[in-house]
């Protein structure tokens, strides 16, 4: 990159990049890197606030960006990497991309190791890792081949591509790149510990017995939105594994992974539905599916057994996920619906194991999206259906 170039993304890098593109800068300037790099510290400003702080770091294509981790999640992954590091450790990363992870989960060890089959990832990688103050090797390999002629270390990191050749997203942890079912064994031999970061949209008990076991499954979210599953698998590997359910900071650990979604206890009479705070776990929780274990150690019953929705007598701050206090309940019988919605012309409305959507049940209650009121419509255990009328705490 030229200093012209450098020098118009330094002076243009707030600027609208629609309205930079139709612009016609000098001809020694190259417009097409220079968009890039400012699109690239624009998304890196929002998600990337260390990256984005350091002057010179060159930024992938737009694609690139987007499907890269978070700060946040990049942090929590060293978080849970940093035990293992310390002098004589070595770090792997076998799918490197665009660096974020390796970065920042890096850094607790001694020797760093960072493999990417991109040739232009690797170009970049080795130009902004000195800038970000991290020595390491950049390998430009496939992490198959790499895998088997590596020395031991003691962790390495594996992060599937989640879309095909045709850029198409795929779902099923076989059809990943590389296929980590089939590399289990050399990852087994390769490593002490192995951390695989996978897509949320997997069922995590599945990828656990797809892989043979695992010693820890994180489920992470932000801001109430699932983000990955990070399984640690290693010497304490099984098939009910420790599960830690993250959403920014709350963080909710279950003493019990054997539970299915037909197991939890749920209110059996309406005497439960007296009642009058309610809570909606976070989306760890909901993509744990540890229902029972929250009853448990919140003492609160669900609704039902498919709602998932929790009712207590008591306030519970530290509750991890949203509170809201019930100010009416009740059926969808007309007259009890306007003296429940009275006044009311407008609400957030969510569905529990119920028969409409919550759009369509707006729409079926005249009201308008938003404002401070929230509607929970779910179905008891006896069948009917149910109207929590509710206001949020915090």
């Amino acid at each position: 990159m030229n200093d012209s170039t450098l020098t118009f993304i330094k002076q243009h890098r707030n600027d609208d990049i629609r309205q930079l593109a139709l612009t016609k800068p000098a001809s020694d300037i190259d417009l097409k890197l220079a968009l890039q790099q400012i699109a690239g510290w624009q998304t890196a400003r929002r998600k990337l606030p260390d990256w984005a702080a350091c002057d010179n770091i060159l930024y992938p294509p737009h694609l690139n960006m987007e499907q890269a981790s978070s700060q946040q999640t990049a942090q929590y992954k060293a978080n849970v990497v940093e035990r293992w590091g310390g002098k004589d450790t070595s770090y792997v990363d076998l799918t490197g991309g665009m660096g974020i992870d390796f970065s920042f989960m890096a850094r607790a060890f001694d020797k760093r190791t960072y493999v990417e089959r991109n040739e232009m990832l690797c170009q970049l990688a080795h130009h902004n890792f000195p800038i970000l103050q991290l020595e390491a090797a950049v390998a430009n390999d496939d992490a198959e081949d790499f895998v088997n002629k590596m020395a031991r270390a003691t962790v390495i990191f594996i992060d599937p591509a989640r879309r095909d050749e045709h850029g198409a997203r795929t779902y099923g942890l076989a059809d990943c790149t590389p296929d980590v079912t089939l590399m289990m064994p050399v990852l087994r031999e390769k490593a002490e510990h192995i951390v695989m970061k996978l897509s949320p949209m997997l069922d995590w008990r599945k990828a656990v017995d797809d892989l043979g076991g695992a010693s820890e499954v994180h489920i992470v979210s932000v801001k109430n939105e699932c983000k990955e599953l990070l399984l640690v698998i290693d010497h304490r590997a099984s098939a009910n594994p420790t599960l830690i359910c993250i959403n920014d900071e709350q963080r909710f650990c279950p003493s019990d992974t054997t539970e299915t979604p037909t197991c939890q206890p749920t209110a059996t009479d309406n005497s439960a539905l007296d009642n009058t705070y309610l809570y909606e776990p976070n989306a760890s929780i909901m993509k744990g599916g540890c229902f029972t274990e929250v009853g448990r150690a919140f003492a609160m019953q669900q609704v039902a057994a498919n709602s998932h929705l929790f009712l207590s007598n008591t306030a519970v701050k530290s509750f991890p996920g949203r509170s809201f206090i019930v100010k009416q309940q009740c059926s969808l019988n007309k007259r009890e619906l306007r003296q429940a919605l009275a006044g009311i012309d407008r609400a957030n409305v969510a569905v529990r194991n119920f028969p409409l959507s919550a759009e369509v049940l707006r729409k079926k209650l005249k009201l308008k999206d938003g404002g401070d009121t929230y509607i929970f419509g779910t179905t008891l255990p006896d069948g009917n259906h149910v109207l929590f009328v509710c206001r949020k705490i915090g």
